[in-house]
């Protein structure tokens, strides 16, 4: 696979710092049932990276003493690691909203048969990945099969009250495009989502995010490999909008590896560039317990054009 850091120059992407600290997302492993073209973390199931009880617990005390309203917890499948529910359980006892990066396909997988019901028991928002609406671009992208799964699974989830009026029960699913090109407007592609999968197939969500694919990892590698890369990055320069550094994630996000350290977000965690701290190369999660990130410089590249292009793109999709 080609590394893409080397081609992520220090550019002339404007400057960020911190804003108070809002969203604690985890990365708990890279392990996962899948092995998608566009993730930027390169899992699948061969990755054997997986986060450990102790700094499980490690986070949950960072997460209590940083009073963030929202763990958000992602891999790989996040939900294939045995800390996962921990996390989970003890963060809801906190008051705090979860959200769980779910591949939908996850619930059909042995040991996970009560998996939905877990997560509607403890309130966890869903945000799910499903990057086209037709079943052709989906297995595409993502594998034979899959797209017949995630209807299935989000069937089981509609079930539960996920996605309907009323419930409390949230269920956003995630649009990426093909390929080197940029999300389309997020709230007609949401219109279009609805409308087809509800026809089709009588299934409802509350909401649609698109995020643009980042050009790192298998991603990035993939377009180095058909001669795309430069073209790709040109098009994320030039769609730059000044108007969108005011919510990307990063400014209110602290990113967590499986290890424990920290990045401004989850794509510098991918690329290993850590979150910056006075003296001190990486910084742990136990060396910051209750520490004010606030005003703390955050590490740019020009893979970050990708969050500021166009309708800009971060985990909770378009900021335009």
């Amino acid at each position: 696979m080609h590394a893409t850091l080397p081609l992520l120059a220090r550019s002339n992407f404007p400057a960020l710092r911190r804003n108070a600290l809002d969203i604690v997302q985890v990365n708990v492993g890279y392990v996962c049932n899948q092995s998608c073209l566009h993730c930027h973390v390169n899992a699948g199931p061969t990755r054997t990276e997986t986060m450990s009880l102790e700094t499980a617990d490690q986070v949950l005390a960072y997460l209590a003493a940083s009073g963030a309203g929202t763990l958000d917890i992602t891999g790989g499948a996040p939900e294939m690691n045995r800390v996962f529910r921990h996390l989970v359980t003890e963060a809801r006892k906190l008051g705090v909203k979860v959200m769980d990066r779910c591949n939908l396909t996850i619930l059909f997988e042995p040991g996970q048969e009560d998996l939905a019901a877990f997560l509607a028991a403890n309130r966890v928002e869903i945000v799910a990945s499903l990057p086209c609406y037709t079943e052709e671009l989906v297995d595409r992208q993502r594998g034979k099969g899959v797209y017949e799964k995630s209807v299935r699974a989000i069937r089981v989830l509609n079930e539960l009250g996920y996605g309907r009026e009323g419930s409390g029960l949230e269920l956003s699913l995630v649009y990426n495009p093909q390929g080197p090109s940029l999300p389309p407007s997020q709230e007609k592609l949401e219109a279009d989502y609805k409308r087809i999968l509800g026809e089709h197939f009588g299934i409802v969500f509350n909401r649609l995010y698109t995020l643009a694919n980042m050009p790192i990892q298998r991603f990035g590698s993939t377009l180095v490999t058909k001669g795309q890369f430069n073209t790709y990055m040109d098009l994320l320069r030039g769609a730059h909008r000044d108007e969108n550094l005011g919510t990307v994630m990063c400014r209110n996000l602290v990113s967590i590896d499986y290890q424990g350290y920290l990045y401004d977000c989850d794509f510098n965690q991918m690329l290993g560039l850590p979150l910056v701290r006075p003296g001190r190369k990486r910084t742990h999660v136990s060396d910051v317990m209750g520490e004010d990130l606030t005003g703390n410089p955050i590490v740019v590249r020009d893979h970050c054009f990708g969050c500021t292009a166009g309708q800009g793109s971060s985990c909770g999709g378009a900021l335009a």
